[in-house]
C-alpha cells in the first residue's frame, strides 16, 4: 500500500499520479479521506489534553494523600478522564482502521518516467529479438496444430467445462520439458534459488502481495468453515513474495532471488469472449515465477536484470520477441513500473504477451510488514520484484506455432532436445 504520510503530505499531488491510471471511478475517495484525517488530527489532540489532564489530577491526588487532605475529588476526575480517553482511543482506532481500508483498495504510484496512457496502445516498445519466420504454407494456429499431437479440449471440457486443457503423449513431455529447462536456466546460470511453495493460501497472505481485498472475483475461493477462505494461488509471486512476511531481512542476505514452477488458477472474471480459442486465456496453467526482494535502491536494476532473465529463456529457445514498457493506464495494481515481453505467434500473426516483469517497490513490502535495516541500522521498507520466466503453455503455443512444419509436425528447439532425449522432432501418432 501507499505510505499514508505521503497522502497526508501532499494528497492533491498523489492523486494527480493516480489519475493517470486507466479507471471509470477515482481510486480514492478524497471527501472522505479528508473527513477522516480531520477527525483523526482532532481526536489526537484532544487525547493529548485529556491525558495531560489525567498526569495533573494524578499528580494533585499523591500530594493530597501525602498532606493528608480529601482527594476524592481529584479521584473521581481522573475516572471521568480515564472513561473520556478510552472512547477517543476506540474512535481513534476505528478512524486508524478505515483509513487502512481505504488505502488497500488504492493502487501503487506508477514511476515518474512511465508513459502516460489510457491502455495499450500507449505501450511503448523498447527493443526487439529475433525475426518471425517466413513461411513457404500458411501457418496454422497451436490449436491445429497441437490437436494431432496430444492437445484435448475436449476432454478437458467434459470433467471441469471451458477454459482447461488435457496434453497427452508428446505435448505433455514438451511442456514439461520447458518447465525444467527454465528451472535449470535460472539456477544454475542466473542464481535464483529454487522453492516448492503451498498452492493454498490463506486471505491474509493474498491481502499482503495486493490481491486482497480487489481481485476476490478473479481468485478461486476453497471454504473450510469457521477458519474462513483458503484461495488457490493466481501466481507463484503470492507464496514466494510472503516467504519475508514479518520480517526484517539482514541487508547481507539482499537481494534475495527466488524461482519456482507451479500450477496458477484464475477465474478469468470479466475476460469472457476474450481468447476463448486455445490456451492463452486458462483457468489453469503453469508457469515458472521470478521474484526478487532487494533494498530499495537496488530495485531499479533488479528490474533491468530479473527482465533480462526471463528475456533469456525466449532467446535460447529461437522465439522473437519485443520488449515493451507498459505506460500508467495498462499496468498492474501494485506495479510501479513494468515491462512485458510479447512473443511473435505465426498463427494470429501477432505479438502476444508472455510475461510481465514488475518493481512493485514498497507497496506489498507495507502490506507485508518486511522489512530490513540500512547502514544506520534503522529499518526500512523492502522491495519485491516479481516477472514470469516463463508462461509455460504460453511457451509451449510460441514453440508449436514458430517450430510448425507442412507435414504437421514440429521442430523441437535445441535447447529443449536434451529434456526430450535427444529427440528433434514431434509427429503425430499415425492413425
Amino acid at each position: 500500500m501507499l505510505d499514508i504520510n505521503l497522502l497526508r503530505k501532499d494528497l492533491d499531488q498523489v492523486v494527480a499520479r493516480l489519475e493517470t491510471r486507466r479507471r471509470p471511478q477515482p481510486f480514492l475517495d478524497v471527501a472522505r479521506f479528508r473527513a477522516l484525517e480531520a477527525e483523526r488530527k482532532q481526536l489526537q489532540t484532544r487525547t493529548e489534553e485529556l491525558q495531560a489532564q489525567r498526569n495533573q489530577a494524578s499528580r494533585l491526588i499523591g500530594q493530597r494523600k501525602a498532606a493528608g487532605d480529601d482527594a476524592s475529588e481529584a479521584m473521581r476526575q481522573v475516572s471521568d478522564l480515564k472513561s473520556a480517553l478510552e472512547a477517543s482511543a476506540a474512535r481513534l482506532q476505528q478512524i486508524q482502521q478505515e483509513l487502512g481500508d481505504m488505502l488497500l483498495g488504492v493502487p501503487n504510484l506508477p514511476d515518474p518516467d512511465v508513459p502516460l496512457g489510457a491502455g495499450e496502445a500507449e505501450n511503448r516498445e523498447l527493443r526487439r529479438w529475433g525475426e518471425p519466420r517466413a513461411f513457404d504454407f500458411s501457418p496454422r494456429d497451436h490449436v491445429d496444430i497441437g490437436g494431432p499431437l496430444g492437445l484435448d479440449f475436449e476432454a478437458a471440457s467434459r470433467m471441469s467445462g471451458a477454459r482447461f486443457a488435457v496434453l497427452r503423449g508428446p505435448l505433455a513431455r514438451l511442456h514439461r520439458a520447458l518447465a525444467q529447462f527454465m528451472l535449470d536456466l535460472h539456477t544454475t546460470e542466473h542464481g535464483y534459488t529454487e522453492a516448492y511453495v503451498p498452492y493454498l493460501v490463506s486471505a491474509q497472505t493474498l491481502q499482503g502481495t495486493g490481491q486482497l481485498p480487489k481481485f476476490e472475483d478473479d481468485l478461486f475461493a476453497v471454504p473450510r468453515g469457521e477458519l474462513g477462505n483458503f484461495y488457490l494461488i493466481p501466481t507463484a509471486e503470492v507464496p514466494l513474495t510472503s516467504l519475508v512476511r514479518d520480517s526484517i531481512v539482514p541487508p547481507e542476505q539482499l537481494p534475495m532471488r527466488l524461482v519456482a514452477h507451479t500450477p496458477c488458477f484464475r477465474s478469468e472474471a470479466g475476460s469472457y469472449g476474450r481468447d476463448v480459442r486455445g490456451m492463452i486465456r486458462q483457468h489453469q496453467f503453469d508457469k515458472v515465477e521470478l521474484v526478487w526482494v532487494c533494498a530499495a535502491e537496488q530495485s531499479g536494476a533488479a528490474l533491468e536484470r530479473l527482465t533480462a532473465d526471463a528475456e533469456e529463456v525466449l532467446r535460447r529457445l529461437g522465439l522473437p520477441y519485443r520488449t515493451m514498457l507498459l505506460c500508467t493506464g495498462d499496468m498492474g495494481f501494485g506495479a510501479a513500473r513494468t515491462y512485458d515481453l510479447e512473443v511473435w505467434l505465426p498463427g494470429q500473426g501477432a505479438y502476444r504477451e508472455i510475461s510481465s516483469c514488475s518493481n512493485m517497490e514498497a507497496f506489498q513490502a507495507r502490506r507485508m510488514q518486511a522489512r530490513t535495516r540500512d547502514a544506520q541500522g534503522r529499518t526500512q521498507w523492502l522491495h519485491t520484484l516479481n516477472g514470469s520466466g516463463l508462461a509455460v503453455g504460453r511457451t509451449l503455443v510460441a514453440v508449436l506455432e514458430n517450430y510448425q512444419r507442412a507435414d504437421g509436425g514440429v521442430d523441437v528447439p535445441e535447447a529443449l532436445q536434451p529434456y526430450l532425449g535427444g529427440q528433434q522432432l514431434l509427429m503425430p501418432a499415425q492413425r
